[in-house]
């Protein structure tokens, strides 16, 4: 029987690398996405059946050009962790308009580009998991988040759209709002605030989101540090 496929959009050394780990551990072949490949192409070396893509995910023909490549190598994707995300910081006068429609299409167009690719083999086969990685700026925004935080409520509010349309269909979608810092994967964690997340805490949320019942709205889960280093 050939392994369940999870693709995993927005790789670095903090969630990116743990969700992949976690997802490798219980049996999946795993396709790391990312717009550059010097680090995902090392971690799929460490993992069994992993690869590693180049993929913009600003870019809609690059979204689908990667897609056709994980359906072609590993087989059709049957969870979507959507983990691309980054903004551009600043208060309202100082970003340029440009600054807001960037983080607006990392954030929520990638969101809907790619989940446009997962969702036709996950509605054939009658099941599949898409689980988007939120942020405190998901709920709220500061002065620095002008740009950031809009466009991760937008993501989240199409996560709950997605949730809505796709449950008769079997397709689940969950929203992990990440409350926190998260400290490096790899590397000294003696820069880390004490209110830092262990991303591998992240990533086993995320996979158990991933495996639970369908439901007609999205599961959403506020992930924080322990109230005591808060």
């Amino acid at each position: 029987m050939s392994k369940p496929v999870c693709a995993v959009v927005g790789v670095g050394p903090m969630n990116g690398a743990s969700f992949a780990r976690k997802f490798a551990a219980e049996g999946y072949a795993v396709a790391l996405l990312s717009r550059r490949t010097e680090y995902s192409g090392e971690l799929a070396k460490e993992l069994p059946a992993a690869r590693a893509y180049t993929c913009d995910v600003t870019d809609a023909s690059a979204v689908k050009a990667a897609f056709e490549s994980v359906s072609k190598d590993l087989g059709p994707v049957d969870v979507l962790v959507y983990n691309a995300g980054s903004g551009v910081w600043g208060n309202i006068e100082e970003l340029k308009p440009e600054d807001f429609e960037l983080s607006w299409r990392i954030n929520s167009m990638g969101l809907f580009l790619t989940a446009q690719q997962a969702i036709p083999a996950m509605k054939a086969r009658g099941s599949g998991s898409i689980v988007v990685v939120g942020a405190t700026a998901s709920l709220r925004g500061k002065p620095f988040t002008t740009a950031f935080a809009p466009a991760k409520a937008s993501q989240r509010s199409l996560a709950q759209a997605m949730a809505r349309h796709l449950w008769p269909q079997g397709i689940h979608v969950a929203l992990v709002i990440v409350d926190g810092g998260i400290k490096l994967h790899e590397g000294p964690q003696g820069d880390a605030p004490p209110a830092s997340l262990n991303p591998d805490d992240i990533a086993y949320t995320v996979y158990h989101l991933s495996q639970q019942p369908r439901s007609a709205w999205s599961f959403e889960v506020d992930v924080r540090p322990s109230q005591e280093n808060w």
